[in-house]
């Protein structure tokens, strides 16, 4: 996309109305205006000054002064007087400007200023004879000065493109953008109060690791020049976070960013924000029913009103039974890649030839299960070959005690009853190496470091990871990653 083609799209002005601005800009400079002040302290939020004056009656005044910044966004009125509409994060409220307040010079400049400018007014609270709040200003300051006219707020800002590769324009031109974001951070300071009143402590752990893992992934590699080795975006904390059991940390959590070198569609991202938690002598089961506590917590919190109902027990199936309702592919009689290979041909589904054992089953849950799940399920019981960190089940052979959340269709957090034998773990790793060297780049790296952290012995645990961008989905109702993450990984254009 040319510069100039990307100035069209995001209605940023034709050239002229640029000039008119920088030209606006040398004139405020020539009259002693600063068009960039360096603060404005004591503003209060919009919205405080509408509860506090929510009861004022039509053509009310008082003598309540406040002081307020934001964005012009709107100005009607001429002569003597004039109103202009101020927007910040929390709303919107009406300006009135009278020359016997501002004088000829004050006037002129206030209503000389462009749409999107940035200002700082105070004023006394009235209501307008439409019963609207209104601050009569007192006295007014420019605190930035907009070189580019905003996009139109009647039509707001409507190409996809454009709106996610030029973020602060959407938000400045849709307010349902604004809300989601808002809605976002609501929801992640939700999981941090339910999980802070748990008894968890919230933790951080690298991001530039020596060796990834904790995850099936292809990792971002960077060469660290001081220590002259290679370094690895983190896939996962989850080895980490386990290790600080073994310190006796025994309930902890982190909320971060991953770094994952895949496909980028509707439902990934390559960085993305993660939660794990990990808790000392709970088993999957445990982590589960937490799971749905949380989620009823973090949904009443933010007053979540949407289609999905997260105040009833959640659905529970197992895996394997799950593939064979939807495909009537039985996994635990196809033992081998060849086996599965063909009942997955007898079903008519598709085998990718490069696929391994592990990879057909689930490309079985991704394609034929997954999409089935709208309502908030949990899939337990998976093969041990899917699962190199999980601990082998109790009672069922073959299959370890691990499981998956799905809500709307979509794969939303792992968890496990967490290994903790570190002679397994070490047996574990060796088979994720020798599939590493058959050709697949998302086995599990052997960690020698995590052994050894296991051999001071891990107490009995349950951990589960989940996506905050997936779950910002389901929450505001948006259908792609895309629209939750604020700068989103783009094609170059």
């Amino acid at each position: 996309m040319t510069e100039a083609g990307d100035e069209r799209r995001r209605g940023a002005g034709p050239p002229e109305v640029l000039a008119a601005r920088r030209h606006k800009l040398e004139s405020l400079r020539a009259r002693g205006v600063e068009p960039f002040p360096h603060g404005y302290a004591g503003a209060e939020p919009i919205a405080s000054v509408r509860e506090a004056h929510a009861g004022l009656g039509v053509g009310e005044e008082t003598i309540v002064a406040h002081r307020v910044a934001g964005r012009i966004t709107a100005r009607r009125g001429q002569g003597a007087m004039a109103f202009l509409d101020l927007v910040d994060r929390s709303g919107r409220i009406q300006l009135q400007a009278r020359i016997d307040e501002l004088g000829t010079d004050g006037l002129d400049l206030l209503t000389g200023l462009d749409l999107g400018d940035l200002i700082g007014v105070e004023g006394f609270a009235i209501s307008s004879r439409r019963g609207e709040l209104t601050l009569r200003l007192t006295a007014f300051t420019l605190l930035a000065k907009s070189l580019r006219p905003p996009p139109d707020k009647h039509h707001g800002l409507a190409d996809t493109e454009t709106r996610l590769r030029h973020r602060e324009a959407d938000l400045l031109a849709n307010e349902e953008t604004r809300a989601v974001f808002i809605m976002r951070a609501r929801m992640v300071s939700a999981i941090r109060s339910y999980l802070d009143s748990e008894g968890f402590i919230e933790v951080e752990t690298p991001i530039l690791q020596p060796l990834y893992g904790g995850a099936m992934a292809r990792p971002f590699t960077t060469h660290h020049n001081a220590l002259d080795r290679e370094f690895y975006l983190r896939i996962a904390p989850e080895l980490y976070l386990k290790r600080l059991l073994v310190g006796g940390l025994e309930r902890v959590y982190e909320i971060g960013r991953l770094f994952r070198n895949e496909g980028i569609s509707t439902k990934h991202n390559p960085e993305f924000t993660s939660i794990e938690y990990y808790e000392a002598y709970a088993d999957y089961i445990n982590v589960a029913d937490r799971f749905e506590e949380l989620m009823r917590f973090v949904t009443a919190a933010i007053g979540y009103r949407g289609p999905i109902d997260f105040q009833r027990p959640w659905h529970r199936e197992t895996l394997t039974g799950a593939i064979e309702r939807r495909t009537g592919v039985d996994i635990r009689r196809c033992h081998d890649r060849g086996r599965l290979a063909g009942a997955m041909r007898a079903a008519g589904l598709d085998v990718p030839e490069s696929d391994t054992w592990p990879q057909l089953v689930d490309q079985l849950v991704s394609k034929h299960v997954e999409p089935t799940l709208v309502e908030p399920t949990f899939l337990f019981d998976y093969p041990v070959e899917t699962s190199p960190l999980a601990k082998r089940h109790r009672s069922e052979p073959g299959l370890v005690e691990r499981f998956e959340a799905f809500i709307a269709g979509m794969e939303v957090a792992n968890a496990f009853t967490e290994l903790n034998d570190p002679d397994e773990q070490r047996a574990r790793f060796e088979v994720q190496r020798a599939l590493a060297d058959g050709g697949d780049e998302e086995a599990q790296p052997y960690d020698a470091a995590y052994i050894e952290a296991l051999e001071y012995g891990m107490p009995p645990a349950g951990g589960i990871g989940f996506g905050i961008d997936r779950m910002a989905m389901i929450l505001t109702g948006r259908t792609t990653i895309r629209e939750v993450v604020l700068f989103p990984a783009m094609r170059d254009t």
